[in-house]
Parts: structure tokens; sequence; C-alpha cells
């Protein structure tokens, strides 16, 4: 039914079960406080410069400024949520800089002081950018053609209890992305990736709709990223809006 999934865990995954089982997320209405909350553990991640995009580099494909990296891309995914009518805040820290290896765990830890403080959060979406480089050096972007204009694919990734870490609700967060991904794919065939599933947890142990967003990857442009995150967010949204007239 327009699912595909890259499983790059142990375990064997019947998508048709993980439908059937769905997700027991719930948003409150957006007046009782903030619904979602859009962050980046990797914040310093940033796309192929050109000659209409130029910035500087603080590391292969990454940025410090805020108006370059995923960050931006971040503001467009919050941007259209707002427009639809969700609460959303959208956190610009950067917990990949300067230290890169510690930056899940200083992520965690936002998360966290962000759910204490708002309650209402229920979904947690860490945007990210991807990497396809080639054993030759190539840099791939995968993009396809929406209006005749060039737009970054979108890949939802879903992390388990595989790595050993306690994670018991995993199949609901894949069952949640499997909705966004049909709803995405309706809307415009082609736009998001196979949805990735991972042995480690990324954090999404925290709330029930946590997921990690990959707009793009570092060979495509800064606005095809923005475009592609555009349509994720409209399809991202019309799902959040049902769970709100659910719940």
């Amino acid at each position: 039914q327009g699912i595909s999934l890259f499983n790059r865990t142990e375990k064997t995954v019947d998508l048709e079960a993980v439908a059937k089982g769905g997700s027991s997320l719930s948003f409150q209405k957006a007046e009782a406080g903030p619904q979602v909350l859009i962050m980046h553990t990797h914040g310093t991640e940033s796309y192929a410069r050109d000659g209409t995009e130029p910035y500087t580099e603080t590391g292969v494909a990454r940025t410090t400024d805020t108006s370059y990296n995923i960050i931006r891309v971040g503001d467009e995914i919050a941007r259209i949520f707002e427009e639809m009518g969700l609460n959303v805040i959208h956190d610009r820290e950067l917990y990949d800089y300067p230290s890169y290896n510690d930056a899940y765990d200083k992520a965690r830890a936002g998360i966290e002081a962000h759910l204490a403080q708002y309650p209402t959060i229920q979904m947690v979406l860490d945007v990210h950018r991807d990497a396809l480089v080639g054993t030759d050096g190539t840099v791939y972007k995968p993009v396809l053609q929406i209006d005749g204009v060039k737009t970054a694919q979108v890949m939802l990734l879903v992390g388990t209890d595989d790595a050993g870490a306690s994670f018991p609700d995993w199949g609901e967060h894949l069952a949640l992305a499997m909705q966004i991904q049909q709803q995405m794919n309706s809307l415009w065939p082609g736009l998001a990736r196979p949805i990735t599933l991972r042995t480690a947890r990324f954090n999404q142990q925290l709330t029930k709709g946590s997921l990690l967003v990959e707009v793009g990857t570092s060979g495509n442009t800064l606005q095809e990223a923005i475009r592609g995150a555009r349509y994720f967010a409209q399809s991202a949204g019309a799902v959040y809006q049902a769970l709100v007239q659910e719940g």
C-alpha cells in the first residue's frame, strides 16, 4: 500500500501487522499548549554551496550559520505547521557544536527540559540532512521534480531496541512513520524515500510521537531542501491534525 522500508536491524517486520496495531499518539487542542517540538541533534548540518547560497563552512558540509544549515529547514517546517494550526516549538540550539560526539546526549537533555516545561508536547521531530557518498567520493542527492522544480526527497528514520536499550513501543513510531510516508507519496509521489529502521533509539523513546527526519542530503541545495521540508510538513501536518480531532 505504498509503504517501503529499509530494514537495517535483525528484526523481522510485518508491515501489515504494524499498520493494524497503529499508534496511540494523540494531541490535545493547540490552545492547551505546544503539541510539536522541532529540534536538531546535528544543527550544523548544511547543504551544497552554489552561486546563490554561499556560506562559510565550519566543517565538511557544516556551518554554524543558521540561515544556511538545517536550522533553516526546521524554520520552514515550523512555519507550515503553524499555518495549519498546530502549536509548535522550534529549538534552534546547535547541539553538535563545538563537540559533535556527545550531540545525542546533549539533545536528550534539551528534549527532556522542553517536555518538563511543556507536558503537552507529544511529537518530537529531530530534523537532519542525510549524506550519500559513494566509495569513489561521488556525492549523491535524492531529488524529484514537483511542478517542474527540483525538490529534495525526505526520509523518515525509526529507532528500535535492537542495540539493547529499552524501547518497547518502537512499533508505534514505525506505524506513525508509515502514515506520514503514505500521505507524502499520495500527494507527491516519490517525495518519501524508504523509511529506515535502525538498531539505536535516537532519543525517540522520550515521547510516543518521536521521529527522525532526513531532508535531502549534503548534495542537495538549501532551496531544494526547503521545498522538500515544505511538502513534508504539509503531509505530516495533515496526519497530526487528524490525531487532534481523534484525541
